[in-house]
């Protein structure tokens, strides 16, 4: 497909984007045009992917400081529901990579979910980015198909896009998470807290919407459990770097954890 992304600065393109918004979130509000337009005098910025003149996705970042530096934070990133899977996603990631040096910035950051792991292959895997903050319930109850019936935990991730991404070096990773499976779901056990490796991994489900709708006993157990083990090593300075799929059940995927 012949997609273009551009920036968009006027009023009835940043419409369109709002409009868009909507439809894709149906139960949520919409950023206000003004909102995104005073963004982008701000030093913020909106893109566009087109297909034929058709706006088929988006993302929208403003300018954050976290006390010591500027960066930019990407808010939201949208992709109409017939046009997914197409690779659009990373599209508009690097073109707003390309956006944000242009601006003068070198980091960008965002937050996502981290059971969602089609966001964390593209996050960590592909673009390259990392975490070691966890924030719970970030959002508050959300009622949006995707996030309704769970705490808003989430991800913030730090992309520095002045470095080539580098891959985790080969290593063996030690399990922290003893898993079981039931009724073809994956149902986690308990957390082995040892935190003497530099190499880790977490197992997550690769189908957490699916999981959610079957059985949202289920979900959430694995919202609560992976909060924990995050949280405690997130604060005994391990690093998410990556994020790799099972080859074998592609209903599994791994976080590696690095200690830094």
């Amino acid at each position: 497909m012949d997609i273009t992304i551009r920036n968009l600065e006027n009023t009835d393109e940043l419409t369109e984007v709002r409009n868009l918004e909507t439809m894709i979130w149906t139960m949520d509000d919409p950023v206000p045009v003004n909102h995104m337009m005073a963004a982008i005098k701000s030093g913020g910025l909106v893109l566009g992917a087109f297909l034929n003149e058709k706006l088929i996705g988006f993302q929208y970042s403003f300018p954050g400081f976290d006390g010591k530096k500027s960066f930019l934070h990407s808010h939201n990133l949208g992709i109409h529901s017939d046009y997914r899977k197409l690779g659009i996603g990373m599209k508009l990631k690097y073109a707003q990579k390309e956006a944000a040096l242009k601006k003068g910035y070198d980091v960008i950051k965002w937050t996502y979910d981290p059971l969602e792991t089609v966001n964390g292959n593209l996050n960590l895997h592909k673009l390259g980015a990392v975490c070691n903050t966890y924030i719970e319930n970030v959002y508050g109850e959300m009622t949006d198909q995707l996030n309704k019936g769970l705490p808003s935990d989430r991800f913030l991730v730090e992309w520095e896009i002045t470095k080539e991404k580098t891959k985790p070096a080969a290593a063996n990773y030690t399990p922290i998470l003893t898993v079981n499976r039931k009724d073809n779901y994956l149902v986690p056990e308990e957390i082995n807290y040892n935190e003497n490796l530099e190499w880790l991994s977490l197992c997550v489900p690769a189908n957490f919407q699916e999981l959610k709708k079957e059985n949202l006993e289920l979900a959430l157990l694995w919202r609560e459990t992976t909060r924990k083990a995050f949280t405690y090593f997130f604060s005994k300075n391990y690093l998410a770097v990556d994020l790799i799929r099972e080859q074998t059940d592609e209903t599994v995927c791994h976080y590696i954890l690095k200690r830094s």
